[in-house]
């Protein structure tokens, strides 16, 4: 009895896993890799610890809160693919251990901000997500550094002037012009009159280094210390205070989403797209890189 019930269990075992083991010998282990991508869990950080969420809504969180929705599906699409390299950039480094930044919408953030659009909105934005399923921008093959910002000063900077290394050679500075016409190109902050001086700036126009009194700062670290738009920008004297005026919105380094959406409206693809800002790189499945 006893051995007719563990034949009875072995052919079951046999019939459950046949289609599986079938679908690999056809396919390659790629497929059962697939499968595990699909339903990672990441580690995100919590006001009280940690939390497990999955890839897909932590993903599709920092997407919706970093691109405009309204924004051309490509140029979505393109976005999509930053955010995914991103984050298995930082897996393939530091192990599926590491605990990413809780700076993502959920879906209750999503209907808050979108209100009676949010429905289109998500359809909108699980499209973008979905159609670029597993996809990733890769350098060697490995996933690429791939930042981005909201809009250029009229060019994105070079990563070996701003990052002072060749590392990253696909960073090169490309011309925007379009972010030139962006109602948010121009912005002005008036600050208290200090002794301020630009002691340089890169081949696009962003501050390199910067002078207040005696102290120095990277134009970054400036931009940060006063909460500049950006670190293009100029000083003037004005009514007895210092007026900054600033270029474009962001670091000003890969792909600029004002410019990508800009693309998007001429019928580029989000490859297409990637392959302006990311010179030499490659998309790629996750699936052919792990």
């Amino acid at each position: 009895m006893r051995q007719k019930c563990n034949q009875l269990v072995s052919i079951l075992i046999i019939v459950i896993l046949l289609p599986c083991i079938i679908t690999v010998f056809l396919n390659g282990p790629s497929v059962l890799t697939n499968a595990k991508i699909g339903n990672d869990y990441i580690k995100v950080k919590q006001k009280n610890g940690t939390a497990e969420v999955s890839l897909d809504t932590y993903c599709m969180g920092i997407l919706a809160k970093e691109m405009d929705i309204t924004y051309e599906e490509e140029a979505l699409k393109a976005q999509a693919l930053l955010v995914r390299t991103s984050v298995y950039k930082q897996m393939t480094e530091h192990g599926k251990e590491v605990v990413f930044e809780e700076g993502y919408w959920t879906e209750n953030h999503m209907e808050e901000y979108w209100g009676k659009s949010y429905k289109k909105n998500y359809e909108k934005l699980q499209n973008a997500w979905e159609s670029t399923a597993g996809q990733v921008v890769t350098y060697n093959g490995q996933p690429a550094y791939v930042p981005f910002h909201q809009l250029s000063n009229g060019s994105t900077r070079s990563g070996k002037e701003m990052l002072q290394t060749e590392e990253y050679p696909y960073l090169l500075a490309k011309e925007c012009p379009k972010d030139i016409e962006a109602k948010a190109q121009l912005q002005t902050v008036m600050l208290p009159k200090k002794a301020y001086e630009i002691v340089s700036k890169d081949s696009a126009g962003y501050i390199l280094e910067v002078k207040e009194g005696e102290e120095s700062f990277t134009g970054e670290a400036f931009r940060e210390k006063y909460g500049l738009p950006s670190s293009s920008f100029e000083l003037q004297e004005y009514e007895g205070k210092i007026r900054i005026t600033t270029k474009g919105v962001g670091h000003g380094l890969g792909m600029s989403q004002y410019t990508a959406n800009e693309m998007a409206k001429e019928q580029k693809t989000y490859q297409e797209i990637l392959q302006y800002f990311f010179e030499g790189t490659e998309v790629k499945e996750v699936a052919q890189i792990l």
